[in-house]
């Protein structure tokens, strides 16, 4: 029997401690949801009822946990039936849905891959981004050096192309590449398909670490070719060897794909927690990257060799503990992605998070082995991910700092009294106009806020309906869209640049006037006499010019907040104004429809591209005629 709630009838109230006390003992997910049923926290347990309890009966949380627990309303569970499965399924909900209160190990970067395209010459090149099926990729490498210098290798070694497929089918000499003996110039016929398809084949080997494969069947062309006096041919061959041989001897390792492994090595300075990984392919160390918890600097700070509060939830009575839940942390984030995983082993340098990394890992591909004791060349290489950990450690403290004395004396020079929590959540932005002469004007609000720039946040605004080059119009058009309604997504911040003198000033007084918003957060930033750096005045609402010295942390600050503004508004004039004339000039053009236009701009890559172009060139561009071409060409020029 279905019974219908009237609409004026009361709904039961939620009895959180009720739900919390009728938690089974048994292995699962928890998770925190607030009045407005947002979700909080996700975590995992091996015992949801000790677990969970212990928010609400323990004393001496830190102040981020604490803060977290005032504002739980609602509790749900979802039991499992291993730490392992918790773990998976609470990697996956973080990735999904973004609890505001969980550790987030991120750089804001994907990996770079090297990419192999499926053409009849194969191209390598750089590639950042979702793989596909359209061609071969290997890695994912570490960072940009390691794919440039493995293209690289593979140009010195095989001679393959790097060049785009547009410029390989218009070429009618070889290029550069070519003469310095880094292409075999497929482009224009002076290598076989048999051989670049044979040259190819090498390089997957040789990306897969069968390095002496590689090298034996070389020495037996370079026979082949010798016995039949095919000296020209023997010749390539013995430079490929010679070159193959240089790059091991480089490396001064063995080329053993049993090596083939990724190091995660987690440290702390008992404020904030790293994770180092490193990546080892075809036996070739290829670098590391170290990843901070992104709520690492919100820890209170304590003495040396006082135990750390729980970077994730509840109190753990060691730094052992954490570093354990964070290296767990790590794993499960890093490596719920397909693309992340490693090759056949993970080593670690936590001997007691190895079972529930290793029964992880088990749920997930099977078969793969993590060591935390390994031997010969894979111990030397814990030990430097280590090192590079604590390394990594050093100059993030030096970083941060260096930028939190400079976010206090700004907020000292702007009379701002703030303790170290309110120092790191305060929020600046500041806007620049830019056009050229009046055409395609663009605003730009750029973010800092926790003692750095915050390029997720920045936005663009493009000025309509406004006198071209009335620089006033605009940032007043800006500042009442951005702060004409505050969105939950762009809170208020605490003081708002605007690059320009009185006048621009007086204007975004004007606005918040109307707004009915403080005044006394703007802050006007005047270029010094002759627009020389250090000469910069702030001017108040209030009337009063701070002149600060050259050197000042305060001033230094502004400049770079400053200077970020304008170049993120200028890059975005010209995009804009790149775009509009060369849609306005095509539009113009009889017999240039939408799909014309869009197959020109895709061929080309926009205004720049089609100045350079030839007129054999667009007249290859489907659709286009010879004609059509050269009257194209004519008012491009």
């Amino acid at each position: 029997m279905t019974h219908r709630i009237e609409e004026n009838q009361k709904k039961p109230d939620y009895d959180l401690q009720a739900s919390v006390a009728s938690l089974p003992g048994l292995p699962g997910v928890y998770r925190f949801h607030d009045a407005t049923d947002s979700l909080l926290y996700v975590g995992k347990a091996k015992d949801l009822k000790k677990r969970v309890s212990s928010y609400f009966q323990k004393t001496g949380l830190s102040p981020r946990i604490s803060h977290m627990v005032a504002q739980i309303a609602r509790l749900e569970v979802t039991t499992v039936r291993s730490e392992a499965e918790a773990l998976l399924l609470e990697s996956n909900l973080i990735k999904t849905q973004s609890p505001r209160y969980n550790i987030l190990f991120r750089d804001d970067k994907s990996y770079p891959y090297l990419r192999l395209s499926r053409h009849r010459y194969p191209r390598i090149s750089y590639y950042r981004g979702a793989v596909d099926k359209q061609a071969d990729y290997f890695g994912p490498f570490p960072n940009a050096w390691a794919v440039k210098e493995s293209i690289q290798i593979l140009q010195r070694v095989f001679r393959l192309r790097n060049c785009t497929d547009n410029v390989l089918s218009n070429r009618s000499r070889p290029c550069l590449l070519h003469q310095i003996q880094r292409c075999s110039a497929p482009c224009v016929g002076l290598i076989s398909d048999d051989d670049y398809g044979r040259d190819v084949k090498r390089a997957l080997s040789f990306l897969g670490g069968e390095h002496q494969g590689v090298l034996s069947d070389l020495e037996a062309d370079m026979r082949l070719a010798a016995e039949a006096m095919n000296y020209e041919s023997a010749a390539v061959y013995r430079d490929q060897i010679g070159a193959l041989s240089r790059v091991l001897q480089q490396h001064s390792m063995e080329a053993d794909t049993a090596l083939d492994c990724d190091i995660a090595a987690v440290a702390s300075d008992g404020i904030r927690v790293v994770v180092n990984l490193a990546m080892v392919r075809g036996g070739r160390h290829l670098g590391d990257r170290p990843y901070f918890s992104s709520l690492a600097s919100l820890l209170p700070r304590q003495a040396p060799d006082a135990a750390i509060p729980d970077l994730e939830a509840g109190d753990h009575s060691s730094l052992d503990e954490v570093m354990d839940e964070a290296l767990v942390s790590f794993i499960s984030q890093h490596y719920s992605d397909e693309q992340a995983s490693p090759v056949t082993t993970l080593i670690v340098n936590r001997a007691s998070a190895t079972a529930v990394i290793e029964d992880w890992f088990a749920d997930r591909q099977g078969g793969l082995k993590v060591l935390h004791a390994p031997q010969g060349k894979r111990r030397d290489w814990l030990q430097m991910a280590e090192d590079n950990a604590r390394l990594a450690l050093t100059r993030r403290a030096q970083e941060q700092g260096g930028a939190q004395g400079r976010t206090r004396l700004l907020a000292e020079t702007l009379g701002l009294e703030a303790s170290e929590k309110e120092l790191f959540n305060l929020r600046l932005e500041c806007f620049d106009i830019s056009h050229t002469s009046g055409e395609a004007t663009q605003a730009s609000c750029v973010v800092y806020h926790s003692h750095a720039m915050q390029p997720k946040e920045y936005r663009r605004f493009n000025i309509n309906d406004i006198t071209p080059g009335d620089d006033y119009a605009a940032m007043e058009q800006v500042l009442r869209r951005r702060y004409g309604d505050i969105q939950p997504d762009l809170p208020m911040p605490d003081f708002v640049l605007v690059d320009g003198g009185k006048g621009q000033l007086s204007k975004a007084i004007e606005v918040f006037e109307e707004l009915g918003l403080d005044t006394r957060v703007l802050i006007g930033v005047v270029k010094g006499e002759g627009r020389k750096v250090g000469l910069e005045r702030l001017l108040r609402p209030s009337g009063e010019a701070i002149q600060l010295g050259r050197d000042h942390g305060a001033l230094m600050l502004v400049a770079q907040v400053r200077d970020e503004a304008h170049r993120f508004a200028i890059t975005g004039m010209r995009a804009r104004r790149a775009k509009t004339r060369v849609g306005s000039v095509l539009d113009e053009i009889e017999g240039i429809g939408p799909k014309r236009r869009q197959r020109l701009l895709a061929r080309f890559g926009g205004l720049q591209g089609l100045k350079k172009a030839s007129v054999a060139d667009l007249a290859s561009v489907e659709g286009i005629s010879h004609i059509l071409a050269e009257e194209i060409a004519r008012r491009l020029r």
